[in-house]
């Protein structure tokens, strides 16, 4: 099997795209951390909306915005791909422009411009996919999501640490912080488009993919939908913990957050690279150990009462971490690698729909989950996630029943 031993930034910067496109994606981060973590607070304090009627807003935006993923994943599947990347920037540009436009207390424009946000944010993962996967192939290739996963991360932090100092000047600031997103996703806009790459349908797939049907991935999609919640735990279900539970000060829940970014922006690549040695499957179904393991860890640590129980949480945090990053380096290149070339945009755009749904829906899970107590909770997660591994070690690899069917087959003939 392939593996990936060394990083050579370079050639990372030409797999993923160029250099023009890394700086698009820098940009465009930096632009969604000006503005996504604080979203919720625009509504309520520049439009003078609800919590609750902001907070539902933003839920159906985000829910309504997956209808568009058949849409992309056929537009990718007629070849293009940096054209997608700049579109779902674009869309993001009308939301930030309808959300600068809205009078307080219309919630229906609100919930338009966060309709839009929504659209570009759910259609921005696949279409990255598609292009990084049009330009590497194999072990490379997992690398170099990673190091875009790396990179987005970084600029999200940067920008929602510069929002945050900003955010002293009121309203005013906020209106601001809106105004930068929507030149960022601009000019993340152009530069994106200027890389010109586009796939030709008709060509022959790609190095390890085979060509054939769309594969199912049923267990993979489920799973996914249950894995993901781990990207929700730092920033919904340990603060919801420590604060309501242990009863901690609200600066563990802030620094595990800062930890968490940190860890992936530093890890992302060399644990990626580090798994190579094993098949996609094999990680993965590993990831949803790690990450049940670290669930089961938060349970013991709550146990342990208000004094050490905030330690114990954040160093567990760290489990959970590096479970998600070993998740995130094998989910999306897991796909990329059983998808045909020519069904590639439509099966990115399934597993971009099994993400967003558990996106989605954790919120509502964890927060219903936590008020039975810690064993509700995490016993939960964790028994999930493991059943989600096992389904995605047991499931079977499309391409690699049809080569068997060939060969047994030709065997009997």
């Amino acid at each position: 099997m392939a593996t990936t031993t060394k990083i050579q930034p370079r050639a990372l910067v030409r797999a993923s795209g160029g250099p023009r496109y890394a700086v698009a994606l820098a940009v465009d981060a930096l632009g969604t951390g000006l503005l996504r973590p604080f979203l919720l607070l625009y509504g309520v304090t520049v439009l003078r909306l609800s919590a609750p009627a902001t907070g539902i807003a933003m839920t159906v935006g985000v829910v309504v915005g997956l209808v568009c993923m058949p849409a992309v994943g056929r537009w990718l599947d007629r070849g293009a791909r940096s054209t997608v990347v700049a579109a779902s920037m674009l869309v993001r540009v009308l939301g930030v422009a309808l959300l600068l436009a809205t009078p307080a207390g219309h919630i229906w424009l609100f919930a338009t411009a966060a309709l839009f946000l929504g659209i570009g944010n759910q259609a921005w993962p696949a279409a990255h996919a598609a292009l990084v996967a049009t330009i590497a192939h194999g072990r490379e290739r997992d690398t170099a999501l990673a190091a875009g996963r790396a990179l987005r991360n970084a600029g999200l932090g940067a920008g929602a640490l510069l929002a945050t100092a900003c955010l002293a000047g009121g309203t005013t600031a906020l209106q601001a912080l809106a105004a930068v997103t929507g030149l960022a996703y601009l000019a993340a806009a152009a530069l994106a488009w200027s890389v010109h790459l586009h796939a030709h349908p008709a060509a022959a797939p790609a190095k390890d993919g085979a060509d054939g049907p769309a594969p199912r991935m049923r267990a993979l999609l489920v799973a996914n939908v249950v894995y993901v919640f781990c990207l929700n735990v730092p920033e919904i279900a340990l603060p919801l913990v420590l604060v309501t539970q242990l009863h901690a000060s609200p600066v563990w829940s802030a620094a595990i957050f800062v930890a968490n970014t940190v860890l992936v922006v530093t890890l992302q690549v060399p644990v990626t690279v580090l798994m190579s040695r094993f098949s996609r499957r094999t990680v993965l179904a590993l990831a949803g150990v790690v990450l049940a393991a670290s669930y089961l860890g938060f349970l013991a640590a709550t146990s342990l009462g208000h004094g050490w129980g905030a330690p114990a949480v954040a160093t567990v945090s760290v489990v959970c971490t590096i479970g998600e990053i070993i998740y995130a380096g094998s989910a999306t290149a897991l796909v990329t690698a059983l998808a045909p070339a020519h069904v590639l945009g439509r099966a990115l755009a399934r597993f971009e729909l099994s993400t967003g749904f558990g996106l989605a829906v954790s919120p509502a899970v964890i927060t219903a989950l936590a008020p039975h107590g810690p064993a509700a909770l995490w016993g939960s997660l964790a028994g999930a996630t493991l059943l989600s591994a096992s389904a995605v070690a047991a499931e079977k690899d499309q391409g690699a029943a049809l080569s068997g069917s060939c060969r047994r087959a030709r065997a009997g003939s």
